[in-house]
């Protein structure tokens, strides 16, 4: 894998296609031919049992370079967004981009997502960056692996920034060097009050009853499958996703409030503490992604930050028009990643 510089290309949104709304819709739905690598599934501990409870696994589908050459190889742990999953369309384009380009990949579901309710007696939520360290310091215990880089979209895109500050300058070692080599955030929900906030403004509606329609209908399996820790009537009446929070992710999560969730799950808190060649991408038409004045102030003052605004984009879309003669087939975000990696990973 050869390291080429990092020069990113200026976004520019495929044609009628400058509308916020449509990037972010259109992203999500547009079919995409792509037939992935093989790959196996492999079940992670984050959460040991207790006596009161079981354990917490997550399921992570990894695609493996050959074995003569995995350890040496990039090994890029790709995180989805609220709702999201191994399978969403992002997580795919970057695991077909990512492997052809030599990379190991590794598709992580949160809790509870990709079908895993059961594995869990506990709710997701945007500040468990913790599972995404069990997963990466298992990872390079079983496979021996030596270079590492984390990519998260929204909510994971916060969870990748989260854990980068929380680590620090402790990052995991090899006799090569640090492993974890670059963190990514692709629309990061990095203030979460403040996007949570936009979220419920008319305009974004739709995409707050999407959203909670979608917990809501997670949170009742869950109640189901553990009848002695959850309430239903947790869930009656409740109007948007922050009220989802204070009722319901806040009560069983360990916050005292949505407010204190949104404050203490945050990226925004550990920014200035990331010592990782990171970038943030982020379209300053996002519906519902807002980046505070004093979080981009400590962005600023990060030498180890990254950030690239585009004017157009909307949430996690960045569709710009293909270009068959460069193998290039739009999707920018994905491409401006690889190249960042390749070049600091």
């Amino acid at each position: 894998m050869t390291a080429p510089s990092f020069q990113p290309a200026p976004f520019v949104p495929r044609r009628w296609l400058s509308n916020r709304h449509l990037q972010t819709i259109l992203a999500s739905v547009l079919a995409r031919k792509i037939a992935l690598p093989p790959y196996t599934s492999e079940l992670i501990e984050v959460s040991p049992a207790t006596s009161n409870q079981i354990s917490s696994q997550v399921l992570c589908h990894c695609h493996w370079q050959p074995e003569a050459v995995r350890t040496q190889r990039l090994t890029v742990i790709l995180v989805h967004g609220l709702e999201g999953s191994s399978q969403s369309q992002y997580m795919i384009g970057n695991t077909h981009k990512m492997w052809l380009a030599g990379c190991n990949v590794v598709r992580m579901n949160m809790r509870n997502c990709g079908g895993t309710e059961s594995l869990s007696p506990t709710l997701y939520h945007s500040g468990l960056s913790g599972d995404v360290n069990a997963v990466m310091q298992l990872l390079i215990r079983r496979h021996s692996l030596e270079r590492m880089a984390l990519v998260g979209y929204s909510m994971g895109g916060n969870l990748a920034l989260k854990l980068a500050g929380e680590l620090g300058s402790e990052l995991p070692t090899s006799a090569a060097g640090p492993i974890l080599r670059a963190v990514v955030g692709v629309s990061p929900a990095l203030d979460l009050g403040a996007s949570s906030d936009a979220l419920h403004q008319p305009s974004n509606r739709l995409y707050e009853r999407r959203f909670r329609a979608a917990l809501l209908k997670r949170f009742r399996r869950k109640v189901m499958l553990f009848p002695r820790v959850y309430d239903p009537a947790s869930a009656d009446g409740v109007q948007s996703l922050r009220e989802f929070d204070e009722r319901i992710t806040a009560l069983y999560s360990g916050f005292s409030g949505a407010s204190d969730y949104y404050f203490r799950a945050a990226a925004a808190r550990v920014l200035d503490r990331i010592r990782v060649p990171t970038l943030i991408l982020n379209a300053l038409d996002d519906p519902f992604i807002r980046i505070t004045p004093e979080s981009r102030a400590l962005i600023r003052a990060n030498p180890h930050i990254t950030l690239l605004e585009s004017a157009h984009g909307g949430h996690c879309a960045f569709l710009a028009a293909p270009d068959p003669a460069l193998h290039d087939d739009g999707y920018w975000a994905e491409s401006t990643l690889l190249r960042f990696l390749l070049a600091h990973a």
